[in-house]
């Protein structure tokens, strides 16, 4: 109703040309539809709509297409030859939009239209007008369903489901509170559409639908690639060490998740997790969406960058956005020194522009979005990123000491079906003094590999031998290394 009521106050308004972008297009023809038949006798304008494919069709007769205003250059001049009121609705008309033709006839059209009482809306996904007409438009937005309108969306779909079952639909209460508020952010024709899909499997809303509702979401929300939905989280029993990390996370679970007891405490904003290259960063950025439950999203700072003008920006406020719909949620930013380190090349300043956008957005966002971003290289992060405040918490991963050494080849020799115990574990610990986890997990690859060449079962002499064949990072790059934990040492906590 407020969407309807601001909309004919639009058309009201004098607007010659109205832009409108939404993804709903069903929607926003029918509410233009109940606009324009409900008008008063005095008011009453004629609604046409216009499509590349079918041309002008009268909207509220229901009449008949007019193949031959099918061209737009025909259908513009067909409108200004017009001398009567009247709405019309073009949609997908934003590539004609280069064709100077075109603008000059949407222009005469919308310098005459306030005599003629004509409106023209332009309506498509994204539309950028030519500066001929920015000053001549208004802008529309529809806006998304709020909480209580969703639930009776999903009610109204558990009832015609019921209706044609003719069995009631079976309905988890916690399940059904986590759905509707999962499907916010998406328009009334998507919020429908996944609601059906998750009853319409077992006739059933549980707790199992709503991984399937969160991947279908972010397919719907994804539109420039930039994050990437990770569907294979971890588990705390995947990481091995990270003592302090696991249980600083612990702790703030609750008040991530907003639940009661935890309703006095500050959400956790992020973490950056800074050290050494292929010691469980990036695992540790799995874990925190699998322990807390929540989708993981990835952002590609690479992806970002675009050759236009504010393009960039725009892609990043859309992705951030597009976090927040998908909220509660971790987002993981891999590498993030890489994205947005700025230097000598960046003449044009597009580094520094995302770098204030994304600060903007770590200081004003409300929903729950726990940002998780790991670096390699903190000397390559600009220091306003670092400061506290940006993040709740800096943590330095450092080197695997002894027993966190032998939980990594545990888990690893565990996730490849191998007994832990006839490897005599504690042995290897002591044998790889200076190994990242990555380096282990790939001796015990290599060990396999050997073995099997051999013709031999798996073994701890297999191991050890890929152990001393290998030189470790912190070996090869001992400088940088030793360079990285001095650095480290009074200004990061330790994640172990």
């Amino acid at each position: 109703m407020p969407d309807r009521t601001d909309l004919a106050l639009v058309l009201t308004g004098g607007s010659p040309v109205v832009v409108v972008e939404t993804w709903d297009e069903p929607g926003f023809l029918e509410m233009l539809v109940q606009i324009a038949t409900q008008a008063r006798r005095d008011e009453y304008r004629p609604l046409f709509r216009w499509a590349v494919t079918d041309g002008l069709q009268r909207l509220d007769l229901a009449l008949e297409a007019q193949p031959t205003t099918a061209d737009p250059r025909d259908a513009l001049r067909h409108i200004r030859a017009v001398d009567k009121p009247g709405i019309y609705a073009l949609l997908d008309f934003h590539p004609y939009l280069g064709d100077p033709v075109h603008v000059r006839l949407l222009k005469d059209i919308a310098l005459a239209a306030r005599r003629r009482r004509q409106t023209v809306l332009l309506v498509s996904h994204r539309l950028k007008l030519p500066p001929e007409l920015e000053r001549l438009a208004a802008r529309f937005e529809m806006s998304l369903p709020g909480e209580e309108e969703r639930a009776r969306i999903v009610q109204r779909i558990a009832e015609e489901w019921a209706a044609d079952s003719g069995r009631p639909v079976d309905i988890d209460p916690h399940a059904l509170e986590l759905l509707v508020r999962n499907l916010a952010g998406l328009s009334t024709a998507d919020t429908e559409r996944l609601a059906r899909n998750a009853i319409i499997v077992d006739g059933a809303i549980t707790a199992s639908d709503l991984p399937g509702v969160m991947q279908a979401k972010y397919q719907l929300l994804n539109r420039d690639g930039v994050l990437s939905y990770e569907y294979d989280t971890a588990r705390f029993a995947d990481l091995g060490g990270l003592s302090r990390f696991k249980t600083w996370l612990g702790q703030r679970r609750a008040a991530f998740l907003g639940e009661p007891e935890a309703a006095s405490l500050e959400p956790p904003r992020g973490v950056l997790l800074v050290g050494v290259q292929g010691c469980g960063k990036s695992l540790a950025a799995k874990a925190t969406a699998g322990v807390y439950g929540v989708p993981l999203l990835s952002l590609d700072f690479g992806a970002v960058y675009d050759r236009y003008h504010g393009e960039s920006e725009r892609r990043l406020r859309d992705s951030l956005r597009m976090a927040e719909l998908m909220a509660p949620c971790v987002l993981w930013i891999d590498e993030i020194e890489k994205g947005l380190a700025s230097g000598s090349g960046d003449a044009s300043g597009t580094s520094q522009r995302i770098l204030g956008t994304f600060l903007t957005w770590l200081a004003e966002r409300r929903a729950a979005v726990m940002v998780v971003a790991t670096a390699n290289d903190i000397s390559a992060l600009p220091p306003e990123l670092v400061r506290k405040g940006r993040f709740d918490e800096l943590f330095f991963v450092d080197l695997p000491r002894r027993e966190v050494r032998q939980d990594i080849l545990e888990i690893h020799l565990a996730r490849r079906g191998l007994a832990p115990e006839r490897f005599d574990t504690a042995r290897l610990a002591l044998a790889c003094e200076g190994f990242s986890g990555a380096e282990l997990e790939q001796a015990v690859v290599s060990a396999l590999y050997a073995a099997n060449a051999l013709g031999q079962s798996p073994g701890p002499g297999h191991i050890l031998a890929e152990l001393r064949r290998t030189r470790p990072l912190s070996v090869v790059m001992r400088e940088r290394v030793a360079a990285l934990r001095a650095w480290a040492e009074d200004r990061t906590v330790p994640a172990d």
